[in-house]
């Protein structure tokens, strides 16, 4: 009798050292060292293994400890997406490590760092630089911990299992749609205009965002009907570094000056997003006397869905992250089952190691005809959230 006691006091034992979570962002974290389990079990007596590995077994598929990190909190974007990211996997009983790293790429290598070592059983990462994490992402092969690229694709890693974004090339083509729709390019003389803004040079996105776009109005552009007075159209010269407000502001207004101060007309800003659109329109405000021009955006950010009501931004492509988020979730409940995560595309993503098989979730825009719908009825914003 005692020595049956013993044996369920040690299985207790272990199967609690198992289920310590990974932490939540607590400079303290507790990790269960590799060989916990096999000491517990060589030191409990043979006839009582059985009972101490079932409950780890249940546990394993049950719920688990899921690593998120996420690139700032200086975009808005970046907290609805880890916060519905959180919620969802909580909800669906995982334990939630989320981690912001202010846009510093050494912060968010030492977080997923820590979260390979403090027991993270899988890693959900938006990277701030697409090709800074290949040497932490080795530690967490080695553990066979699984990798799910969120929304920005880690390039030149073998770790990445998954990847999980929007269809990034459509909305770029979504943005140079709707310029063209609305410059009536087809059939106006023209000509019209414009000038580029797209974002990050790190983030393997922006050149989806700029491809997709530039591909619907490049032909336009060699007919002459699309001008681009400043003369800058290729990738590395309209990037823009951490794709921030200030420095698509600043642009803009060497632009204007350079171009548009003697009240020639811009008809059409393309942004990839809405930071490099609210930094144009802050310049725009300050220095252009022009009417004023279709200009793009990305995200569908507060004070740029204000901006679509007050006719300063025409639109926003919009990718609810709840969406998204709930994929993920099951992407990695797939995963922790042993099984395999859903996708959808298995062509377009080679991150230099080759093909990532990836689920891509289908954008939409919004502008002032159709905000409403889409970002209040659905419950993403309140009326007084874009008052």
């Amino acid at each position: 009798m005692k020595r049956k006691l013993l044996s369920m006091i040690l299985a207790t034992a272990m199967v609690a050292t198992l289920l310590v979570g990974c932490g939540s962002g607590s400079s303290e974290t507790t990790s269960t060292p590799a060989d916990a389990g096999t000491e517990t079990e060589a030191q409990a007596p043979a006839d009582t293994q059985e009972e101490a590995e079932a409950p780890a077994d249940t546990a394993s598929t049950g719920g688990g400890k899921v690593g998120v990190a996420m690139p700032t909190k200086d975009l808005q974007r970046w907290n609805q997406d880890g916060s519905n990211m959180e919620a969802q996997l909580i909800e669906a009983g995982y334990e939630v490590d989320l981690q912001y790293a202010s846009n510093d790429i050494a912060t968010q290598v030492s977080q997923v760092e820590n979260m390979i070592n403090s027991g993270c059983e899988l890693l959900v990462i938006a990277s701030i630089d697409g090709d800074s994490l290949g040497t932490v992402l080795e530690q967490a092969k080695e553990k066979n911990i699984p990798v799910i690229a969120y929304d920005r694709l880690i390039m030149n890693s073998d770790a990445v299992t998954y990847y999980a974004t929007f269809d990034n090339y459509m909305v770029g083509t979504k943005q140079g749609e709707y310029i063209k729709e609305q410059l009536d390019l087809d059939n106006a003389e023209g000509p019209f205009n414009m000038e580029v803004f797209t974002g990050d040079p790190g983030d393997n996105n922006a050149r989806f965002f700029y491809g997709g776009a530039i591909d619907v109005l490049q032909p336009y552009i060699d007919s002459g009907k699309i001008v681009i007075k400043s003369g800058q159209l290729d990738f590395e010269t309209v990037a823009t570094a951490n794709w921030a407000t200030e420095a698509a502001q600043s642009r803009m207004d060497a632009i204007i000056s350079a171009n548009y101060a003697d009240g020639t007309k811009l008809d059409a800003v393309l942004c990839s997003n809405d930071s490099t659109a609210l930094g144009a329109t802050n310049s725009l405000e300050a220095n252009y006397t022009g009417e004023w021009p279709i200009i793009t955006g990305q995200d569908c950010d507060k004070p740029n869905v204000k901006n679509m009501i007050d006719g300063k931004q025409s639109m926003s492509i919009f990718k609810d992250t709840r969406t998204l988020a709930s994929k993920v979730v099951e992407m990695v409940d797939a995963i922790m089952k042993g099984g395999e995560a859903p996708v959808n595309d298995t062509e377009t993503y080679d991150n230099g190691t080759g093909v990532i098989p990836s689920y891509l979730c289908e954008p939409v825009f919004a502008d002032a005809n159709n905000y409403k719908e889409l970002l209040i009825d659905s419950g993403y914003y309140t009326e007084a959230d874009i008052q």
